[in-house]
C-alpha cells in the first residue's frame, strides 16, 4: 500500500495503467470516481482518460491510498489495484515510505485491473 505519487504512477506505468475517471461521476471542477485503467480490460467507454496531476489533486483532495500488487503468485506482473480511504487503511501507507505492513483497507473507492491468481 502506498500513497507516493512517484511510485503510484511508476507501477501503473510499467503495466500500460493511465489515469482515468468514470465518466458522469464527476461535477463542476471535479473529476469524479477516480480508476486506472489498462488496455484490454473493461473500462472502454466507461473511463475518461485525465492527466495525472488531475488525479493525483483528488487522490490528495479524498485522502485516498493505493492497495496493489506487484506480481501474482506465478511472478507474472500483476495489474491488482484498489483505492481506498488513508482512515480505513489504519493509517499504514506514508509518502516515500513505499510499501508498507497491512494490507487489508476498509471502504473501497475503487478499484480497476485484474489480479491474477
Amino acid at each position: 500500500m502506498t500513497i507516493d505519487h512517484e511510485q503510484i504512477r511508476q507501477w501503473a506505468e510499467e503495466r500500460g495503467g493511465k489515469p482515468t475517471c468514470v465518466r458522469g461521476t464527476g461535477g463542476k471542477g471535479d473529476v469524479g470516481l477516480l480508476r486506472i485503467d489498462f488496455p484490454g480490460y473493461s473500462g472502454e467507454g466507461k473511463l475518461e482518460e485525465i492527466e495525472w496531476d488531475e488525479f493525483f489533486e483528488k487522490f490528495e483532495d479524498q485522502k485516498l491510498a493505493l492497495l496493489y500488487q506487484d506480481s501474482t503468485k506465478g511472478g507474472q506482473p500483476s495489474n491488482f489495484n484498489k483505492l481506498v480511504s488513508r482512515e480505513d487503511a489504519g493509517g499504514k501507507s506514508g509518502r516515500g515510505r513505499g510499501k508498507s505492513g497491512g494490507g487489508g483497507g476498509g471502504r473501497s473507492r475503487g478499484s480497476h485491473g485484474r489480479g491474477a491468481k
